[in-house]
């Protein structure tokens, strides 16, 4: 099978599917032209439909970036176990991790896109061709350490199908050292993110060394989270034989993180509140508002509590194995996450402002459309990909062609191969 074979074979996989299948991409491709046309009113008016403002710059795009490329870095909690201890439950699924990565890369990158006033001069990021300031710009390091992982991905992502397809075994000596590779870009996507907020001595909310370890744990707690519940859609909807004590090795990691997410956390506000410097002004109006301001009061409470509670369901081996308690404590934790990242990260920093000033932000609908249609584009991704995969890895590609090799050898033999195959 030469690549031109490949792409048009991937392509009939993409366009088969039943009624459900197509109402889901349906309902996808709708919310992607509403967010685009979002957009484009956007680029006409400037960041002025947005609520970001002089006082909060960056706001609901910058948490769901960053949200996201925790996700992205999750991929790593199938990796190890699946090329470093060959652990064979996980390592079965470990491409739907990766391809999971390519899913929140392509957000994460579009997040960043739509964040700019000037999209046009986009090209400055583009490693030498624009100005990047590389290597004193963190921001720098950002783009060059996201593509990277994202390229890494695509390339055992797009090794491991081709070779699927062409019913042979992936090449090990070209896979395994660009997943042990991954495994320390998956770390390094989130620790420069977090270096980012924590390089910023003017935002003393931010200004923490304990910042990226914080960034690393809730990763290991809001991707595991999503993976979990998709690997319960997939059995579902698939004939993937997903086994559950992956599913339950998952989730019994996501226990080990949210204790030290919420350790960091502990940690962090013992400092703060025990030190009593004039930077606690932040987290005061964070978890209890400050002189009549309490719009993230609700928001800090909720993912604390929503932390604390999924910690627990998933602390115990019976709610982890329990369905309705392990994708409760899975929503919770995406819940806690998200706000965390959100509400909970960018907009305290910002507030009060350098000169003292209180300006409460929240997205408005030109936000809320916007990043409908990335998260959107991102299941789109995800479900091709999927699409791809998943006739790949159960088997049921291999199957037809052999039918089809044998209806072209001996019209009596394809019944036979086809018998054979089921």
């Amino acid at each position: 099978m030469g690549p031109l074979q490949f792409i048009t074979t991937s392509a009939r996989f993409i366009l088969r599917g039943g009624k459900a299948y197509w109402i889901w991409v349906g309902v996808l491709l709708a919310l992607i032209v509403w967010g685009v046309l979002g957009y484009v009113e956007q680029l006409q008016l400037g960041l002025i439909v947005t609520n970001m403002r002089d006082q909060v710059s960056w706001a609901f795009y910058i948490g769901n970036f960053t949200f996201l490329v925790g996700v992205a870095a999750a991929a790593v909690v199938l990796v190890i176990p699946a090329y470093v201890y060959h652990w064979g439950p996980i390592k079965e699924v470990a491409i739907l991790g990766e391809i999971l990565a390519i899913s929140a890369i392509v957000m994460c990158l579009l997040f960043v896109v739509v964040d700019m006033g000037r999209p046009d001069r986009g090209w400055h990021l583009i490693p030498f061709i624009g100005h990047m300031n590389f290597p004193s710009s963190v921001l720098a390091w950002d783009v060059l350490v996201l593509n990277l992982y994202l390229v890494l991905n695509l390339l055992i992502v797009t090794h491991i199908l081709y070779r699927g397809m062409q019913g042979r075994h992936y090449n090990q000596s070209f896979v395994v050292p660009l997943v042990l590779f991954s495994i320390p870009a998956a770390v390094g996507i989130h620790t420069v993110t977090a270096f980012i907020y924590a390089g910023l001595p003017g935002r003393p909310y931010w200004n923490a060394s304990i910042l990226a370890p914080r960034f690393l744990c809730s990763a290991f707690c809001s991707g595991p989270a999503v993976m979990v519940v998709l690997f319960q859609i997939l059995q579902r909807t698939t004939n993937i034989a997903i086994k559950d004590a992956a599913i339950r090795k998952i989730a019994e990691l996501m226990a080990y993180a949210m204790f030290l997410n919420l350790f960091l956390l502990g940690a962090e506000l013992f400092k703060e509140y025990y030190s009593a410097t004039e930077h606690l002004i932040h987290f005061q109006y964070l978890f209890a508002g400050v002189h009549g301001h309490h719009a993230l009061v609700p928001y800090a409470w909720a993912f604390v509590i929503c932390g604390i509670t999924a910690f627990l369901l998933f602390l115990f081996p019976a709610t982890r194995r329990n369905v309705v308690t392990l994708n409760l404590g899975c929503l919770l934790i995406y819940a806690s996450c998200y706000i965390e990242k959100g509400m909970g990260l960018v907009m305290p920093a910002f507030t009060p402002d350098t000169l003292g000033e209180i300006y409460e932000y929240t997205p408005t609908i030109h936000e809320l459309r916007i990043g409908a249609g990335i998260f959107s584009i991102g299941f789109l991704v995800f479900t091709m990909l999927c699409k791809i995969a998943i006739p790949i890895l159960t088997g049921e590609f291999a199957a037809a062609r052999t039918v089809t090799a044998a209806s072209k050898a001996q019209p009596w033999a394809a019944e036979a191969a086809s018998a054979t195959t089921h």
